[in-house]
């Protein structure tokens, strides 16, 4: 599959590997309106591809991304009705916060590379994503409160599920504080720290083409059940898991794994 794109560069270094870089490395790769929209679209199509089972996702150049362009979008909104106002404000908002959530809502599993400046969005970003990796040198700031406003995209709401400590949240969310990959990896934020964003990017088409060698049918009933079941109890959970392997152990992708398994052959699976 083949499709061109403004701001991301949309590559396929392994079979059924997509590797997404956010491409406006002149500007760190800050992002604007047309950029999150954008986001979606690459990410809601990749979801859909059967040609896809992994989604590697990066900045060109040294940076992630510094979050948004300050410069290129405003936070000024017409007229003078206070309630109007919030229903504009709300309407923006709720266009961005499903963007940024296509990452999250997308079926194939994500992986994150941090690299370079992490700051603002980028954690909305990466709080959507499945595995976090890193590089040494990353620099990473839930930026908002500097620029007057609590984080909206996501932040506040999924950093508190990935990471154990809500005294180390409430730290770097209050101070805007920047802290390094090792302290992301010591608190559970990312689950490995590269030596640079080679090697960062290196170790997640490692991790990426492993899961794309697995059943995609048993890879995105796994990403959906552990997402659904987050904000349940075990009980629920197990009730959702029994519901949806009801129709996912019908596959003959268990035949599949397990004659490889015990042929010591390489696992062939269909397309889903």
């Amino acid at each position: 599959m083949s499709q061109t794109y403004n701001h991301f560069n949309v590559t396929f270094p392994a079979p059924y590997v997509a590797h997404v870089e956010i491409n406006r490395p002149e500007k760190l790769n800050a992002f604007y309106q047309d950029m999150w929209l954008e986001y979606a679209q690459v990410f809601n199509t990749l979801s859909h591809s059967p040609d896809v089972r992994c989604i590697i996702l990066s900045g060109a150049g040294p940076t992630f991304t510094v979050g948004l362009d300050m410069k290129k979008g405003s936070l000024t909104f017409p007229g003078s009705d206070g309630a109007r106002k919030a229903w504009e404000i709300k309407r923006r908002l709720t266009e961005f916060q499903d963007c940024i959530s296509a990452s999250e809502k997308c079926e194939k599993p994500v992986i994150c590379v941090l690299h370079g400046f992490c700051l603002g969005l980028a954690i909305d970003m990466a709080c959507t994503t499945d595995i976090r990796i890193s590089s040494a040198d990353a620099k990473l700031s839930v930026k908002e409160v500097d620029i007057g406003l609590a984080a909206d995209i996501g932040t506040l709401s999924r950093l508190p599920k990935i990471v154990g400590s809500l005294s180390w949240v409430k730290d770097v969310t209050l101070s805007a504080r920047i802290f390094s990959a090792e302290e992301a990896l010591r608190v559970g934020f990312v689950s490995a720290v590269e030596s640079d964003k080679d090697a960062a990017v290196k170790k997640a088409l490692e991790m990426a083409s492993l899961i794309a060698a697995k059943s995609p049918v048993a890879v995105q009933s796994t990403k959906a059940i552990v997402n659904w079941s987050v904000d349940r109890t075990v009980a629920d959970g197990l009730a959702y898991t029994k519901a949806w392997n009801s129709a996912a152990l019908q596959t003959g992708d268990i035949g599949e794994a397990v004659g490889a398994t015990l042929g010591k052959r390489k696992a062939r699976f269909e397309k889903l």
